[in-house]
């Protein structure tokens, strides 16, 4: 009978241990991304004393037998469990909306654990009723199996405990110094869409820190407000602002990721669309604003100028690639926002490349991908790579907003713009290490379809308007930047900043 009634555990248990495993990964790593998440210290507090819990309450059931007093202690796990997923429910609705999917599978592992208890419960209180000892047993296969799935979930709770401490080390480390902003700022009042994204929460940041009052636009206005502070007025509806709000400025940032899925037919459209759809609102809003904003700074990106080949600088007059998918969404985003300039709306259409910061973006994949000594040269490696330190890409936001002369489009870039190879090298030895990996254009291409030109191919762009309006740059060269980003010494370079290699 007892055979009988582990495996049913046994059961039980693996099921509530895959859902939950999927949950982990789908919702909380791929969606919400919490350990990139300063306001999601709490919740990986809570996920990280569960797991080790759980990593306990596998060992325990695999191995042992448990009599008289013993019986409390996997006992009083499961009760500790169950307190402390109350806590992570009631975290969840304080920080974060979410979405169907995982409060559906939240209910399953609800029901999943309650019948759980209802089966340990009894085996606890007859062992309990026996005279008190520990002895090993074992239940064959299961047993490896548990025995496997604690060290998981251990090693994922060490996990969790090592992101708090790094993301407390982040929240409570003294300012980075910024570019100064203009003073024409002002106390302005600025909207921003897309404001909960790696760009855009730094730039809020960067506004709140400057006393701006700042509206976020963003489909989760809870974990707006837990992540960037109780200051930041979220909404989900820019139709929610009344017309007599006095907005100075609006930062257009919204939109699907590039680099993702591939470029199907439908992403295609979902990637315009985001962008589209955003800006008209917007555009909607300006206009029965009281009180038109002065400034609409819009992100696009340097994909405007398409595929241009070599490495011939180009300015902001080089026309952008009709037919080339990526110059063709940059320009319908750029075309959306200057209608703006009918209503009286200064317009300023930002150009980005890469942007380079911890938190976000490509830098982590590639300084992970460098210290572990997998950084590699892309096709033939000549390809321009032009890159951005987030410092600058808000400076320049910033700049934006307070320089009344500045219109039109602007290429937000760094002075230096490395080839590919160049770029891996100088990656791969700001963490003592060399690019000795080599991956073909032919297998990118076969792999990623179109969507590999954003890897294979590049835009020597400079920024002209930006230097002549007056921006210093915080990290002009790739060098400096990775100094700042990886925060150590690194080894000597040639004095251009950049490490030669033969190509």
């Amino acid at each position: 009978m007892l055979i009988m009634n582990m495996t049913i555990v046994f059961s039980v248990l693996t099921f509530q241990a895959l859902l939950g495993a999927f949950d982990n990964l789908w919702h909380h790593e791929l969606a919400a991304r919490l350990p990139q998440r300063a306001s999601a210290r709490r919740e990986l507090t809570l996920h990280a004393a569960r797991e080790a819990l759980y990593g306990l309450l596998f060992a325990g059931l695999a191995w042992l037998h448990w009599q008289g007093w013993w019986a409390l202690l996997p006992a009083s796990l499961l009760v500790a469990e169950m307190f402390i997923t109350i806590a992570d429910f009631l975290e969840e609705d304080r920080s974060r909306k979410l979405p169907p999917l995982e409060r559906a599978l939240h209910t399953v592992l609800t029901v999943s654990y309650g019948l759980l208890l209802g089966l340990l419960g009894p085996m606890f209180w007859q062992a309990w009723r026996l005279p008190s000892g520990l002895s090993v047993v074992t239940h064959g296969l299961w047993s490896w199996f548990f025995s496997a799935a604690s060290v998981g979930v251990l090693l994922w709770s060490v996990r969790n405990v090592l992101a708090v401490r790094q993301l407390k080390r982040i929240s409570s480390a003294p300012g980075q110094q910024h570019p100064p902003a203009a003073q024409a700022l002002g106390g302005a009042t600025v909207l921003v869409t897309g404001g909960t994204g790696f760009i855009g929460s730094a730039l809020v940041s960067r506004l709140l820190s400057q006393g701006r009052r700042v509206i976020v636009l963003t489909r989760d206005p809870l974990q707006a407000r837990a992540s960037l502070g109780p200051r930041v007025w979220a909404v989900d509806r820019l139709d929610d602002i009344p017309a007599e709000t006095r907005i100075d400025a609006v930062v257009n940032l919204a939109g699907a990721t590039i680099l993702g899925a591939p470029w199907t037919a439908s992403r295609r459209q979902v990637l315009l669309e985001s962008r589209r759809r955003t800006t008209k609102e917007v555009l909607r809003l300006m206009q029965r604003l009281h009180q038109r904003p002065e400034v609409l700074v819009s992100a696009s990106a340097v994909g405007y100028y398409g595929v241009p080949p070599g490495m011939a600088p180009i300015d902001e007059t080089a026309p952008a690639e009709p037919g080339r998918f990526q110059s063709d969404l940059c320009a319908a985003i750029e075309r959306e926002a200057l209608k703006a300039q009918h209503i009286g709306v200064r317009v300023v259409c930002l150009r980005p490349g890469i942007v380079l910061g911890r938190n976000g973006g490509a830098y982590p994949a590639l300084a992970l991908a460098a210290r572990l000594g997998f950084a590699a040269t892309l096709g033939g490696g000549r390809q321009p790579v032009p890159w951005i330190h987030l410092d600058d890409a808000v400076g320049l936001m910033l700049h934006a907003i307070a320089e009344p002369v500045l219109e039109g489009p602007v290429n937000a870039v760094a002075p230096q713009t490395p080839c590919q190879a160049t770029f891996t090298d100088i990656m791969a030895a700001a963490f003592g290490r060399r690019a000795r990996l080599h991956v073909p254009a032919a297998v990118l291409r076969a792999g990623l379809g179109e969507m590999s030109e954003l890897l294979l191919c590049g835009q020597n762009a400079v920024p002209t308007r930006a230097l002549a309006s007056g921006y210093v740059f915080a990290h002009p060269t790739l060098q400096e930047a990775l100094d700042q980003l990886v925060g150590s010494a690194r080894p000597p370079r040639c004095s251009d900043g950049f490490i030669v290699r033969r190509l």
